[in-house]
């Protein structure tokens, strides 16, 4: 099932990755995410590389997608 794979997919990303996550689908940039979680803009890229590898996922619009259909957005 799609749905249940998506959300073990999920549980794969650790809290600051859910937490960029949400702040990538909300259009921020990765040098605003880091700005706002006090990080660097390469830390953040980091996490980006990290979640999409873990999500399966190729871009950043499907990253996107992927948290409205989890709800996260």
């Amino acid at each position: 099932d799609l749905l249940k794979d998506s959300f073990r997919k999920r549980l794969l990303l650790s809290r600051r990755e859910q937490e960029i996550l949400v702040l990538i689908s909300k259009g921020l940039t990765s040098q605003l995410i880091g700005k706002h979680l006090f990080i660097s803009k390469f830390t953040v890229e980091t996490h980006r590389k990290n979640i999409l590898r873990k999500l399966e996922l190729n871009s950043s619009t499907e990253l996107v997608k992927f948290a409205i259909q989890q709800g996260l957005v």
